[in-house]
């Protein structure tokens, strides 16, 4: 018996090496490399000498890039939180519908993934500039709108002419853009969750009086809970990073923290001090994670599904 299970350990052993090796050459090397990093002075040009000095992180707290972490966090959170909105009746929807439909229907959320991100991100450009697609429908409905009350006999009511809005190179523009992108990660973990749900609750609670609304708020969004949570951490934390969607759509203003983090590494040759922001960022992942542990545990507790 011993020795069936020394063997065994050892089968394991043996079969996980491959995936020890792979995380260890590009996970915990190129992590450690940039931990000793944000603790190095930076020596000539590209040289750099560890010095255990927590400088960059004393600069990386000074009000100029708190506010920025600030700014990143709520545009962060603005896309995450318009994500939800959208997805969470669209997974609702192809949870609850035909069993010959799902599948179609999955597979058209997943059809942005077959185009790179950066395409989908140009194409946004064309959507929100000046006389972009979105001007152009406005355009088109101010025009009607001004038909129909020239023919009711009030002209000018709405000006001279239409004036197109300048959605491109605003923060407005970069939270839809990370939105845009983002939507079907959060998508299927709700999917993933409400596919699993047992409906029985739901008729119990409308049987009993409860109502719709009642039973959406009490019953079916606790349940759904974790894919949600699931959804937020799988949106919010790239959206902090999503540096080039801040470059492509937002203006001056509209920097995050990703792109200050590209500049250090790219442009001022500054790898310690862009190290220490990226660990700064990693403390929150590692928060969003540590939240997404509490509420797993609590909800294997309730009995509710884990995505």
């Amino acid at each position: 018996m011993r020795d069936s299970s020394r063997q065994s350990r050892y089968v394991g052993m043996v079969l996980g090496l491959p995936a020890f090796l792979w995380l260890g050459a590009f996970f915990v090397f190129p992590l450690a490399f940039i931990f000793g990093l944000s603790f190095s002075e930076k020596n000539g040009l590209i040289n750099h000498t560890l010095t255990w000095t927590s400088d960059n992180y004393l600069v990386a707290v000074e009000p100029i890039y708190l506010t920025i972490f600030a700014k990143s966090l709520l545009i962060a959170a603005a896309a995450t939180a318009i994500c939800l909105l959208i997805s969470y009746p669209v997974a609702l929807a192809i949870a609850f519908s035909p069993a010959r439909f799902r599948m179609p229907l999955l597979l058209a959320i997943s059809l942005p993934f077959w185009i790179n991100t950066l395409i989908r991100t140009y194409a946004l450009i064309a959507v929100f500039r000046t006389r972009g697609f979105l001007n152009f429908t406005l355009e088109s409905f101010w025009q009607f709108a001004d038909s129909s009350l020239e023919w009711l006999g009030v002209s000018g009511g709405l000006g001279d002419a239409y004036t197109p809005l300048e959605l491109l190179y605003t923060n407005a523009a970069v939270v839809a853009g990370i939105a845009y992108v983002f939507v079907p990660f959060m998508i299927l973990p709700l999917y993933a969750v409400m596919e699993r749900f047992d409906r029985s609750y739901l008729e119990a609670s409308l049987d009993l009086g409860a109502g719709h609304w009642r039973t959406f708020w009490w019953v079916l969004l606790p349940l759904t809970m974790p894919g949600i949570i699931s959804g937020v951490i799988i949106v919010f934390v790239p959206a902090l990073g999503a540096f080039f969607i801040a470059d492509m759509l937002g203006g001056t203003d509209s920097q995050i923290i990703g792109n200050v983090i590209e500049r250090q590494f790219l442009s001022a040759n500054n790898w310690p001090f862009g190290a220490a922001l990226s660990f700064l960022l990693m403390y929150i992942t590692f928060a969003a994670i540590a939240l997404r542990a509490v509420s797993s545990r609590r909800a294997i507790r309730r009995g509710a599904v884990i995505v």
